[in-house]
């Protein structure tokens, strides 16, 4: 797949475009900060927190590529407002891996992490919706677009699914990640438009933290 001849198709299984939206002929390359550096003999992926045996739990590249791999096919619903429709992705499943790594039972949210210290928190039921995928249109990621694995959370805008991944932490309070810090919507929503934080309502998450004044 290239970047500039993405052709227009339609909304997977019919389900129209969330509101706001639009589909371009393009998939722009949006992240914050540089794209780090794979190292295959020192990357692992790393549960820690709320774990059900109070321990950790990690997994090399090679592992994760030795689990049962799930193809998923969807949407991607950027909060900037284009969308790019059918995209195919490839990896394991988020429920794969809470199921090797169990969340203690008081575990509600979980708090993704990714190379540099970027971060995006999820109800623990949106996670178990979504994939830690290492392909697109069956293809390898290319680095930009968070190769060796990001996550894809196809029913939340795509910010929810961070490139780079390299943890979850399990947490028994919700805690809000990167871009939720900075005024985006703690859900994340598309298709009820939740882009920004002062359209939260009661329950949608923390309170924002304030800026210090004195």
């Amino acid at each position: 797949m290239t970047d500039v001849a993405r052709e227009r198709g339609t909304a997977v299984a019919g389900a129209g475009l969330p509101p706001g939206q639009l589909v371009g002929g393009t998939w722009p390359v949006m992240h914050y900060g540089s794209v780090p550096t794979f190292r295959p003999d020192s990357w692992d992926l790393r549960v820690v927190g709320a774990t059900e045996d109070a321990g950790s739990t990690s997994w090399s590249y090679a592992d994760l590529l030795a689990l049962p791999q799930t193809t998923l096919t969807a949407d991607f619903h950027c909060v900037t407002k284009h969308s790019v429709l059918g995209l195919r992705w490839t990896g394991v499943a988020a429920a794969e891996l809470l199921a090797l790594a169990p969340p203690a039972p008081e575990v509600r949210h979980v708090l993704v992490w990714a190379e540099r210290g970027y971060s995006a928190n999820l109800r623990l039921d949106d996670l178990r919706r979504a994939l830690f995928a290492h392909s697109v249109d069956d293809e390898p990621l290319r680095p930009e677009r968070g190769w060796p694995l990001r996550l894809v959370v196809p029913h939340l805008y795509g910010w929810k699914g961070p490139k780079w991944v390299r943890g979850l932490e399990y947490l028994v309070d919700d805690r809000r990640g990167f871009w939720e810090e900075r005024g985006y919507h703690n859900v994340g929503d598309p298709w009820l438009e939740q882009r920004y934080s002062y359209q939260e309502q009661p329950g949608d998450g923390p309170p924002l933290a304030q800026p210090h004044r004195g």
